[in-house]
């Protein structure tokens, strides 16, 4: 299957950071084999894909998971079952075999925890600083952290399914305690945003503190019979609308060997409620 991808993706895909496919494909490769495993489990042709078949028809699971691994870095894969199955295994390191597959157990992959976790990792995986949503602070709650990158373009995360259903499920009490704690963004990057952002946007925006961004998520707080699906639509089409900027007089980090936008960073289906 993975061989069968490769000859979909491989002879129209761009190199990222100057580098041929697969590197960075991770997220593309991954759901294009899901897409191939849910054919071949309607045709269930072969006896490889008769036992697959089978396994699903009888309660089992396979279903595309994103997390981190060994604490390193962001991962899309797919859990079958009790298996961790990496189908693009060789997305950042060429060297590395295709497919990697172990029991979930003895994987690595965990859940973000919360959104320190998720900067943490950003910082060290994508080589960006991450500050705290005072630019925006009606996003905040869904969308907490300003990213500088390498080359000092600004972007809000995180536009994923597993981080909106993670930040909605308590409340936003993640994202008001790490909007209460980490480090502010410098003066010109708030100032950056804020002047390239539609006009609608800012009037919803009319200050930007610290303060205010905690108080949207206390405030949302008290309407969460009101955060449905249509809620995170609008949302997520707010989230698109903000531009990405580049400032210079900011601090970065050295530029990584991945791209952060090949990860799930700003990938998302809809979502039946924030607080699911």
């Amino acid at each position: 299957m993975r061989a069968e991808t490769d000859t979909a993706l491989a002879p129209g895909a761009l190199a990222r950071r100057d580098k041929p496919y697969p590197y960075g494909y991770c997220m593309e490769i991954t759901q294009d084999v899901v897409i191939n495993l849910r054919a071949r489990n309607a045709r269930a042709r072969s006896s490889a894909a008769r036992a697959v078949s089978a396994f699903l028809k009888h309660g089992g699971a396979a279903t595309m998971i994103w997390g981190v691994l060994r604490d390193r870095y962001f991962q899309n894969a797919i859990q079958m079952g009790s298996l961790y199955i990496d189908v693009a295994n060789d997305s950042v390191d060429p060297n590395k075999p295709k497919v990697e597959i172990l029991p979930m157990a003895e994987s690595g992959l965990e859940l973000v925890r919360d959104v320190d976790h998720f900067a943490r990792i950003a910082e060290r995986y994508w080589g960006v600083r991450c500050y705290a949503n005072i630019a925006l602070p009606d996003l905040a709650p869904l969308f907490p952290v300003i990213i500088v990158d390498p080359l000092k373009h600004v972007l809000l995360q995180s536009r994923t399914g597993y981080m909106m259903r993670l930040l909605g499920g308590d409340g936003f009490r993640k994202s008001e305690q790490w909007l209460k704690t980490a480090p502010q963004p410098p003066a010109e990057v708030v100032t950056g945003l804020r002047q390239n952002c539609p006009a609608d946007i800012l009037a919803t925006n009319p200050v930007a503190t610290r303060e205010a961004a905690v108080g949207a998520c206390s405030a949302l707080r008290q309407k969460v019979s009101t955060l449905d699906g249509a809620w995170i639509e609008q949302m997520a089409a707010l989230f698109d609308r903000v531009p990405e900027v580049r400032i210079l007089d900011t601090p970065s980090k050295p530029v990584p060997l991945i791209d952060m936008k090949r990860t799930n960073a700003r990938f998302i289906t809809s979502e039946a409620a924030a607080a699911a």
